[in-house]
C-alpha cells in the first residue's frame, strides 16, 4: 500500500504518518520525488485498511499496489530512480559503459584494459575477482588478492569497481572495495545474500537468473529495496532458451517491459548474453535503441589466453571502435555515453 502525500506536505506531517504506521508493526519506506512524497508500507494491508488514513494532515490519498513487487514497482516510484555512484549517474540522459575482462588476472593486465577502455568512454571497471563456475576445476579468481587490483587500478585510472560477490560470509570484503556490489545470475534467488547486500550501503548490480521470468527477477530486486538498500541495478545478460548457436538469447524484450513496469535502471550484458565477441557491438547497439541505461562488456587484451570468456571478450581496440559508433546512436536516441 501507498500514501500518496500532498505537495506541500511537511517534515512534521510525514513522520507524524510514519510513526502512526510504525506502532501498527509495519514497516515504512519513503520515496522523495520531485513534487510530492510518497510513503510505502509494507506488511498485512488488512491493518491498514480500518485505520483513517486519508484523514491524517498531508495524505491526498491512499492506494493499494496491485504488483507483488511493491517498492520496485512504478506504482511505489512513477519517475526513474538514478543512482549516484560517487559521482557516475546511473539512470539518467547517460549511457553509463562498465567494461574490463571477465576475471582479474593480475594487476598489470588489469591496469593495461582499465586505461583503455576509459579512454574509449569506459565510466565503470568490471573485473571478477570471485568466479562461478560450471567445473569446480575451473579458475576460481583471486578472491581478495583481486579485490585490492581492482583499487589499486581505481587510485591510477580513476574508474569505479563493479565486482561480483558470491557469499553473504564476502559481502563485507567487497563491501570494502568495491563501488558497486554485483549479484550474477547464479545467485539471483539466493535470498540470504539479496537480504545482505539490501544492507549494505553501496550499489547492487543485480544479474537476471538464465531461467528467470521477469517477474520473478523483479522480486528479487524487492528483496534488496526491502532490506533498505534503493540503489539497485537490473541487468539482463541472458536467458536459457532452447535456441543453442549462441549462449544463451538477449531477452531485449525485457529492457522496455521492465522500464515499465519498475523505476530501477536497466543495464544489458550483451557479452554473456550472446557468447560470441561478434556479435557483442551488435546487441549493445540494439540494448540502447531498446532504452537500456548502461551496458556491461567483456574486454581483454589477449582473449586467446583469458582465464575465463575469452570467446565473447573484445580486444581493446575493437572495443573503442564500438564505443564510437555507440556515442552516435545514443545522440539520435536523445542520449549520451
Amino acid at each position: 500500500m501507498i500514501i500518496v502525500l500532498r505537495p506541500g506536505a511537511t517534515k512534521k506531517q510525514v513522520d507524524h504518518i510514519i510513526e502512526k504506521v510504525k506502532k501498527l508493526g509495519l514497516k515504512t519506506m519513503v520515496s522523495r520525488g520531485v513534487e510530492r512524497t510518497i510513503i510505502g508500507v509494507i506488511g498485512e494491508e488488512d491493518i491498514l485498511r480500518v485505520q483513517p488514513l486519508e484523514a491524517f494532515p498531508g495524505v491526498e490519498k491512499v492506494m493499494s499496489i496491485l504488483k507483488p513487487y511493491k517498492l520496485v514497482s512504478r506504482e511505489f516510484k512513477p519517475e526513474n530512480s538514478v543512482i549516484d555512484v560517487e559521482g557516475v549517474k546511473v539512470g539518467g540522459k547517460k549511457i553509463v559503459v562498465m567494461a574490463g575482462p571477465c576475471s582479474v588476472e593480475n594487476f598489470n593486465m588489469l591496469l593495461n584494459v582499465g586505461r583503455k577502455v576509459k579512454s574509449s568512454g569506459a565510466r565503470i571497471l568490471r573485473g571478477g575477482a570471485f568466479k562461478p563456475r560450471s567445473s569446480p576445476y575451473s579458475f576460481q579468481g583471486l578472491g581478495e588478492e583481486g579485490l585490492k587490483f581492482l583499487r589499486d587500478v581505481k587510485k591510477e585510472t580513476g574508474l569505479k569497481i563493479v565486482t561480483e560477490v558470491m557469499d553473504t560470509r564476502d559481502v563485507w570484503m567487497v563491501e570494502k572495495y568495491a563501488d558497486i556490489i554485483q549479484v550474477g545470475a547464479r545467485n539471483m534467488q539466493n535470498f540470504n545474500l539479496l537480504k545482505e547486500v539490501g544492507m549494505s550501503k553501496k550499489p547492487v548490480l543485480l544479474k537476471r537468473g538464465m531461467s528467470a521470468t521477469v517477474k520473478e527477477f523483479l522480486m528479487s530486486a524487492e528483496y534488496v529495496l526491502s532490506a533498505g538498500n534503493f540503489n539497485c541495478m537490473l541487468c539482463e545478460r541472458g536467458i536459457r532458451t532452447f535456441e543453442d548457436a549462441t549462449r544463451f538469447t538477449l531477452d531485449l524484450n525485457a529492457v522496455p517491459l521492465i522500464k515499465q513496469l519498475s523505476h530501477l535502471p536497466v543495464i544489458v550484458d550483451p557479452s554473456h548474453g550472446t557468447g560470441k565477441w561478434d556479435l557483442v557491438a551488435p546487441m549493445a547497439k540494439a540494448a540502447i535503441a531498446a532504452g537500456a541505461d548502461g551496458l556491461m562488456i567483456e574486454v581483454h587484451p589477449n582473449p586467446e589466453e583469458a582465464f575465463s570468456d575469452g570467446e565473447q571478450s573484445l580486444v581493446p581496440y575493437r572495443f573503442e571502435a564500438m564505443m564510437k559508433e555507440l556515442c552516435v546512436l545514443a545522440k539520435a536516441m536523445g542520449r549520451d555515453i
